[in-house]
């Protein structure tokens, strides 16, 4: 596993996800040493998670992160969202193997969680073994090259 140490992290949440998020900021930066760009929401007044998603997103397309974190309520609408902007690969984790095999076999590089289907403490595993976890390559790296590939309007062999 790889330090987490320098390395830039984007979170966002809607407001289902906004206590939650306070939680993993803080984890962030006591546990890791990260201070994370923080995309919003920053109440727990209504917003639509779409929103926040993107901004998590371009955060990375931008360069501005490495990794981002995103936090709904089921976390299946942001997943949705951000799985369809070029260059990012969210995944939705429910527990450290999920956490784990969503770096190893497929460099995710968005974390989404569901603040209504994990609670707080696993929540903070979750982002320590995610953060912790590094991709494998191998015979996975043919599989997410053929990701990328779709990113740009080619099928990468997927439809072949």
């Amino acid at each position: 596993m790889r330090k987490a140490a320098g390395t830039r992290v984007a979170i966002g949440s809607d407001h289902g996800g906004f206590d939650l998020k306070r939680r993993l900021v803080r984890s962030l930066e006591e546990d890791h040493g990260i201070v994370p760009l923080d995309c919003g929401c920053h109440s727990t007044d209504a917003v639509d998670y779409p929103d926040l998603a993107v901004a998590v997103a371009r955060a990375l397309q931008e360069g501005r992160a490495d990794l981002g974190v995103m936090i709904d309520a089921a976390g299946i609408g942001s997943t949705m969202t951000l799985n369809r902007l070029p260059g990012i690969r969210a995944a939705l984790c429910h527990d450290t193997f999920t956490a784990v095999n969503s770096r190893a076999h497929n460099d995710a590089n968005v974390l989404v969680l569901g603040s209504r289907v994990v609670h707080a403490g696993e929540a903070v595993r979750i982002l320590r073994v995610w953060l912790g976890a590094s991709f494998e390559g191998g015979r996975h790296q043919r599989r997410v090259d053929k990701i990328r590939a779709l990113d740009q309007g080619r099928d990468g062999g997927v439809l072949s």
